[in-house]
């Protein structure tokens, strides 16, 4: 199983207490792809900073292939992050020299052989779509919950695997579904934070609940979702033990500190 991930990274500063710890959506499921026993890569820029030093050598102690991770002149990406109790609350967001950032003919090629490409609504990679598509890879993009996002509609056709974040199953969030699945998804799911999460295929929506831990930081669930559903599709499970995979990795990542 490879899969390779795309875009932004940044370092998660906890403003309360001034540690930081290496995340961003496309990072944070290739980790967690990796922990799973999958064969991951990132593609993604980082400054010539410490924090950028600090990324790279984190990512690359998860097995994560980052040999086409490159050091730009500049400064790597930060996200400010508050806790209230044990919820985070993302703070402002310095996007450094991931602002710039673009795919080279290289990289485009490395990822041919990979079997699925991911990346998120603010990795700067949703331009390539369209040519993972053509080269036969199956594709997976956490819109997040930029829910009114055009690309939501816009990037369908392009994407197999969509995530969504949003708070409840509703007529709203079902509707939505099924607008991205018409434009040419496979599976489109959408987690519900404490609610669980729903997937539709096109013929019947799935709803599977959350697993009861303790909660200690919120930060990653979301990814570690994503990570646990897609390892279940290219395993061959059906949609229901997908989004139990995803749930149970998701478990794991709230019951400690930290993304990762």
């Amino acid at each position: 199983m490879r899969i390779v991930t795309v875009g932004d990274n940044c370092m998660d500063v906890y403003q309360s207490t001034g540690e930081a710890y290496p995340g961003g959506n496309p990072v944070n499921v290739a980790v967690y792809l990796s922990e799973l026993g999958a064969d991951t890569a990132y593609i993604g820029w980082v400054g010539t900073d410490r924090y950028g030093e600090i990324m790279v050598r984190a990512i690359q102690g998860k097995g994560v292939d980052t040999s086409r991770v490159c050091a730009k002149e500049g400064t790597t990406a930060i996200t400010y992050v508050e806790m209230a109790g044990n919820e985070r609350k993302l703070g402002d967001y310095e996007e450094g020299v991931m602002a710039g950032f673009c795919l080279s003919p290289e990289d485009l090629r490395f990822t041919e052989s990979f079997q699925l490409v991911h990346s998120a609504i603010w990795g700067h990679a949703d331009s390539y779509f369209p040519y993972f598509k053509e080269k036969g890879l199956l594709t997976s993009f956490d819109f997040a919950d930029k829910l009114d996002h055009e690309l939501v509609t816009t990037l369908s056709p392009y994407v197999d695997y969509p995530f969504l974040s949003y708070t409840q199953d509703d007529e709203h969030i079902r509707n939505l579904m099924k607008k991205i699945k018409a434009g040419g998804s496979r599976i489109v799911v959408a987690t519900l934070g404490e609610n669980g999460s729903l997937a539709y295929d096109g013929v019947r929506f799935y709803k599977h609940g959350i697993v009861e831990v303790e909660v200690i930081d919120t930060l990653g669930a979301g990814d570690s979702f994503i990570a646990g559903f897609i390892y279940g599709t290219l395993k061959g499970l059906p949609i229901e033990r997908c989004l139990e995979q995803g749930a149970q990795r998701a478990a794991k990542t709230i019951g400690y500190f930290a993304a990762w």
